[in-house]
């Protein structure tokens, strides 16, 4: 599968979240802070390197993450907006690879990489139907 002639390199979505309670360590069980929660940046991303490519896919087919490494530096306070940005960085094959970068109102809060790997539909679901009945 050819993703070249489908997808291109320096393509990129930014999505801008408000921050409200239900982003926040306490609320998704990962600290204690009153702050972004890491779970739900790694979410934020996911979504939006989603949102770079799944359009463009050919019909038969969806991406699936595989690989997520980011650094989150600075936190983001309820009642902040943050903007998270992926962008299309390589395509080898059916992997695709992302370029990551959150920013709230006042600095960079995160940067990294994510991989999505592109796959059939139909062979995916039967995979993952075949594995359930085990």
């Amino acid at each position: 599968m050819d993703l070249n002639n489908c997808l291109q390199i320096g393509a990129s979505v930014t999505q801008t979240t408000f921050v409200l309670n239900q982003h926040t360590a306490p609320h998704v069980g990962s600290g204690n802070a009153k702050i972004l929660a890491t779970p739900v940046l790694v979410n934020l991303f996911e979504a939006a390197a989603l949102a770079v490519i799944e359009t463009k896919l050919p019909p038969d087919t969806q991406s699936l993450g595989t690989r997520l490494e980011i650094e989150h530096t600075a936190a983001t306070p309820t009642n902040m907006n943050v903007k998270v940005t992926a962008t299309i960085k390589r395509v080898e094959g059916r992997t695709v690879t992302f370029e990551l970068m959150a920013q709230d109102e006042i600095e960079k809060v995160s940067c990294g990489t994510h991989v999505r790997v592109v796959v059939n539909k139909q062979k995916f679901d039967l995979r993952v139907i075949a594995k359930s009945k085990v």
